[in-house]
């Protein structure tokens, strides 16, 4: 991606050339359609395209701001849409108006750990000295005061802060390399991770992408930075869980941990939805 360094503002409406590129569609103003999840209740009902990102089509907007819609679940900082929105979709003004580097900064500073938790570092084009330092010209922080930086009120270890609800399971599935249903033996702590160690007992295979056989039989799974925080899951391991999760330098990292409720109608449609459905071919920035 190529950054303005400096930041001119022109009337984008009668010029194709930005970022030091030519696009071959004029800027346009756009419905920001129902199906953009991450954007479409931000405030505002259009969106420039190509938006910031150097995006010039929708499907390809769609694709990669949908990686990004497990983070707002983290709710890790009150201006995570706000900002994420201004670059992915942004508003339709007659000049591009990027977020302030302040803003990018406050996310950064309380989503970055999050991300960390899946192996995902804070990417870079989303490098916070890119942006414009507080003028007029850019979008600054929504919610202003102390709050807004803070950890959000959960302290849950977040593979482990999600709703049994269908959408939610099917967003952390597409998102995950693997899932699996299972027991686990035991949980210990190691080197500030939490470690899960699964049950010999036959695991059911809902996805196993990058997960061998090898890795199968002795399968262990790590929360990241997850020695100390709570995991409600954990507290009795009697149950079958629902288990997802990525394959990371070689670990295998905890997306999302779920007891297997059989009563679940949640469950039982996600479970069922698995078989047929195409998840989106994700980016590789928070999938």
């Amino acid at each position: 991606i190529v950054w303005l360094n400096v930041y001119d503002y022109y009337s984008w409406q009668s010029d194709n050339f930005h970022n030091g590129r030519f696009y071959t569609k004029q800027p346009q103003c756009v419905d920001i359609p129902a199906d953009l999840r991450l954007c479409h209740n931000v405030g505002y009902k259009k969106m420039r395209l190509p938006n910031l990102l150097d995006h010039e089509t929708m499907p390809e907007v769609k694709q990669q701001a949908g990686s990004w819609v497990p983070l707002l679940a983290k709710r890790c900082h009150a201006d995570t849409q706000v900002f994420l929105c201004s670059l992915f979709a942004p508003v339709c003004l007659d000049r591009p108006i990027y977020p302030c580097r302040s803003l990018c900064e406050a996310v950064r500073d309380s989503c970055a750990p999050v991300m960390e938790t899946y192996g995902f570092p804070w990417p870079e084009m989303l490098t916070c000295d890119k942006f414009p330092i507080d003028n007029d010209l850019c979008i600054p922080m929504q919610f202003t005061g102390n709050h807004a930086t803070l950890p959000p009120v959960s302290k849950v270890c977040p593979p482990c802060d999600n709703e049994l609800k269908a959408d939610n399971i099917m967003e952390h599935y597409c998102a995950s390399d693997f899932a699996l249903k299972m027991k686990i033996k035991e949980v210990k702590k190691e080197k500030g991770d939490r470690k899960l160690i699964a049950a010999q007992k036959k695991k059911k295979v809902l996805k196993q992408g990058v997960l061998r056989k090898k890795d199968l039989k002795k399968l262990t799974l790590y929360i990241k930075n997850g020695a100390n925080c709570p995991c409600s899951q954990l507290d009795s391991l009697g149950s079958n869980f629902l288990i997802m999760g990525r394959k990371v330098d070689q670990q295998l990292l905890l997306m999302s941990i779920h007891k297997w409720d059989k009563k679940s109608k949640e469950l039982k449609f996600a479970i069922k939805y698995m078989k047929s459905h195409q998840c989106p071919t994700y980016h590789t920035v928070f999938q």
